[in-house]
């Protein structure tokens, strides 16, 4: 998926603000998911709900105001209630990698309790 960098996601520096890429991972996995036909807020009233229970990443360039990014998302690897992705910030217009991530989101329902993933999902992110 690609993203425009706005003014109010840089820092005094001209720069995207760190914690913004966690936003534009976000937005990535939920858009990951929408490809393969789910809807993170669907999921979320059927009783599945996926926090980020660990996340790496390594910043290497940095992204400026107007830049256009993309975010590109595939699955590491699949347990029975958690996944785990590698996410990476490209720019468009040069290809350079600027984050390399890593998340790992767990399968919960109610009261935070872990689940195990539907086997729909499983298939879905296998592909």
């Amino acid at each position: 998926m690609e993203i425009r960098v706005y003014y109010e996601d840089t820092d005094a520096g001209g720069v995207v603000y760190h914690s913004n890429y966690l936003k534009y991972f976000e937005r990535g996995r939920t858009e990951y998911l929408r490809e393969r036909g789910f809807s993170v807020g669907e999921m979320a009233r059927q009783g599945f709900v996926f926090p980020v229970v660990h996340l790496e990443i390594d910043y290497l360039a940095p992204a400026l105001h107007d830049d256009l990014l993309r975010v590109e998302t595939v699955v590491l690897e699949i347990r029975k209630s958690s996944f785990t992705l590698a996410q990476q910030v490209l720019r468009v217009i040069d290809g350079k990698l600027l984050a390399d991530g890593k998340v790992k989101l767990a399968c919960v329902g109610p009261g935070m309790k872990p689940k195990r993933l539907p086997e729909e999902i499983i298939q879905a992110i296998k592909e």
